[in-house]
């Protein structure tokens, strides 16, 4: 691979080497900041968590120089953060034994700037050697600028590829939006139950980010727990912890609509469903 920035960082947790360990990825995720990954791509993480037959692979798009940051981290420069960050999101790769984690660099400015071509061609870089099965990456309702940017190029990317090499299942998952407002029928449910202890060591791991003032440890949880228990008001539940996404593949294949169109779509079918209830049932 050629990755634009001198300072990308890569690394394989079982010491594989390079080309084979991005080779064997079947799921990918690829989020804006260290513990995108770790909150949204949950799923795929624990799908590969000890097999041997599937391997998740991150790549982590901007430097986190941004950051907020206070108590222990208050005095920290943004270079201390970028290091920092750097150092955390490869400790969760280790933990969720990643088969690589890729972190890119980029800045958030940079990551915006839609004439700006670097991080759509790393992209294209990593998808060519990886040859994911499926990928996880931010949902086009997140009201997060920096990660709407990321989705943009991920899609991009991945409609550079020839048709026959492209993901079969590409993914939009809740971070700085939830989806429960998704028609129920068009809603992808992701199970992530039953890795309690694994979720919390995944996320737990970004202190710089928890004890800097937020409680994305307790906010992640909480809303997977939701999602599983408001899924349905007439069932018991039948998951645990959720996330919740929308199916972005029609997007990414030959023809396909634009993501603009292909979510407002959604929106206006939630519009029409709160509508038509409440006309319904209204009381003159």
């Amino acid at each position: 691979m050629r990755l634009s920035k001198s300072n990308a960082d890569v690394l394989i947790p079982d010491g594989t080497d390079a080309r084979a360990a991005l080779g064997r990825t079947t799921h990918l995720g690829i989020g804006a900041h260290a513990d995108d990954l770790e909150i949204m791509a949950q799923h795929g993480v624990f799908g590969c968590f000890g097999r041997s037959d599937k391997w998740f692979t991150g790549v982590t798009c901007t430097d986190g120089r941004g950051s907020s940051r206070t108590g222990v981290y208050a005095d920290c420069s943004d270079d201390d953060m970028v290091r920092i960050r750097l150092e955390e999101q490869r400790t969760a790769a280790r933990i969720g034994r990643y088969a690589a984690i890729l972190q890119l660099m980029h800045t958030s400015a940079k990551a915006k700037d839609a004439t700006a071509t670097d991080l759509c061609h790393d992209l294209v870089e990593i998808l060519e050697a990886t040859r994911p099965e499926i990928v996880y990456t931010h949902n086009p309702a997140d009201k997060h600028a920096t990660h709407i940017a990321v989705l943009t190029s991920v899609l991009a990317a991945i409609r550079r590829l020839p048709a026959g090499e492209r993901p079969r299942t590409v993914y939009g998952c809740e971070v700085w939006r939830d989806l429960d407002w998704m028609p129920d029928d068009r809603k992808v449910v992701l199970d992530c139950s039953g890795h309690e202890n694994l979720a919390a060591a995944l996320v737990g791991v970004f202190d710089s980010q928890i004890a800097g003032g937020k409680r994305y440890d307790l906010a992640a949880a909480g809303r997977q727990r939701a999602n599983a228990t408001y899924l349905d008001s007439h069932a018991v539940d039948t998951v645990t912890a959720a996330t919740n996404a929308i199916d972005l593949t029609p997007v990414i294949q030959e023809g396909g609509p634009d993501v603009v169109d292909y979510v407002d779509g959604f929106l206006g079918q939630f519009r029409e469903s709160v509508r038509s209830q409440l006309t319904a049932l209204k009381r003159d």
